[in-house]
């Protein structure tokens, strides 16, 4: 608006009529810390939303590998590089962008400062929603638990990203994973378990002519001057003929792998938040490129899982259901007991709200703080609510119920706050909770007639 009109004419004034909108935030966007062939980005946040740009920018483009026949061993170091199979599992299960950073290539000696480094660098990024970690569970048990409580303390301050954690292989896994974690930001992660038998290939980018046949490995000592080397048998001088050749082949490329489950539950998480909503529990989904789990886990096994009730650690579980396939049966945060922060679809609602109001009420700093602003921002957050009421994200028959927005003086704002330069916005909200148990109940009924 003007303030002085000093020369004389027609003047034109554009009056704000709408209040502003709040533009809901991405939920799913996680972030994968592994190994990878390529070390040309190690340890920066790269932006990828698809395998085929996961291959370019971190996979070698010849994989080269030598099969002993007569030991049927084979010879290869790409595959030690696991993220590239937890990539596939991700985008094979609806996963999309995402963010991936790279700790170079994995050496016999792996080191948990590699995961805190890479920590650090991702709480720098605004954008990610959910960490993931597949390969922490090759460190050793004490560093693998270290480095998901860092990961768990970075949510927890940030308030805008989950921590989805695989429970490492070992005689007593749960206690030991239990024990290992900590009571400490339990709200902000959660736990799957157990491992899972893919048909994801290991050896699916080896051509076949890249693929080296010999009769035995090289002896511990060199030859004797004038012996000759031993020999080394191409694809078409195997003796046994061309038959021979093709079903080792086969075999090579039948090798499949068994992976811990984070990178296929990222994958879920991003389906379930694109086809549903945020607010829908991320359970109750078969899981694709899974051929079985690696443990089957009964009725009676899950409710150990489930309710923890020494520390309220509750480990969501991973099972096979007869004509179902192997489903996502658990969708608790590591805080079980926790009647507020139980389920990972309230801790992940909560996540975007706040992130997303956050970010929408930033153009109201050093606005006047008075009645007017007041009145904007809470009709900006009762609409941004009252949409989501409408999706099925909150409970209630009538947006009231759902939820409400309070803000003005000495009702959120006192007189010292006003000196202060404070406006307080409180906003509470009914969630829709997931029916995790649902009781049928029967009883026999008298004829009548």
């Amino acid at each position: 608006m003007l303030a002085t009109k000093k020369t004389p004419g027609v003047y034109i004034e554009e009056i704000t009529f709408f209040p502003p909108a709040i533009a809901a935030v991405d939920t799913a966007v996680p972030v994968f810390i592994g190994y990878t062939e390529k070390a040309d980005l190690t340890k920066k946040a790269v932006k990828i939303r698809s395998l085929l740009e996961f291959e370019e920018l971190f996979v070698f483009e010849k994989w080269d590998l030598t099969y002993v026949v007569n030991e049927k061993k084979i010879e290869e170091e790409f595959s030690r590089n696991q993220l590239y199979y937890h990539m596939q599992l991700y985008f094979g299960n609806g996963g999309g962008k995402c963010y991936v950073v790279s700790l170079g290539k994995k050496t016999e000696n792996l080191s948990k400062e590699d995961f805190l480094d890479a920590l650090e660098v991702i709480a720098k990024e605004d954008e990610p929603t959910l960490i993931v970690m597949p390969e922490a569970t090759e460190l050793d048990f004490k560093n693998a638990m270290d480095v998901y409580q860092a990961a768990l303390a970075q949510a927890a301050n940030l308030m805008d990203r989950f921590v989805i954690m695989d429970v490492p292989e070992a005689d007593n896994a749960i206690e030991d994973f239990r024990n290992g974690i900590g009571m400490n930001n339990l709200r902000y992660g959660a736990a799957y378990y157990p491992y899972l038998n893919t048909t994801i290939s290991k050896y699916a980018l080896v051509k076949d002519e890249d693929i080296e046949f010999k009769n035995s490995t090289t002896p511990a000592t060199p030859p004797a001057a004038g012996t000759p080397a031993p020999r080394t048998l191409k694809n078409s001088n195997i003796g046994s003929g061309h038959l021979e050749r093709q079903n080792m082949i086969k075999h090579i490329k039948e090798q499949t792998l068994v992976l811990p489950p984070s990178a296929a539950i990222a994958g879920v998480y991003c389906t379930v938040d694109a086809t549903r909503g945020v607010w829908k529990a991320p359970a109750n989904v078969s899981l694709n490129l899974v051929s079985s789990c690696v443990e089957k886990i009964s009725h009676e096994e899950q409710a150990e899982l489930n309710i923890h009730t020494e520390g309220g650690k509750s480990i969501n579980a991973i099972r096979a259901f007869t004509g179902q396939g192997v489903m996502v049966w658990g969708a608790r945060t590591l805080a079980g007991n926790d009647n507020e922060w139980r389920y990972v679809n309230i801790r992940r609602f909560y996540n975007f709200v706040e992130e997303s109001v956050k970010k929408a009420a930033q153009q109201f700093v050093f606005e006047p703080n008075d009645a007017n602003t007041w009145v904007r921002v809470s009709t900006m957050i009762e609409n941004f609510l009252s949409n989501l009421w409408r999706q099925g994200a909150l409970a209630g028959a009538t947006p009231q119920e759902a939820f409400f927005v309070k803000v003005g003086l000495d009702v959120t704002i006192t007189r010292d706050d006003l000196l202060n330069g404070i406006m307080n916005i409180e906003i509470g909200l009914a969630v829709v909770r997931p029916a995790e148990f649902i009781v049928l109940r029967f009883s026999q009924k008298m004829q009548e007639s």
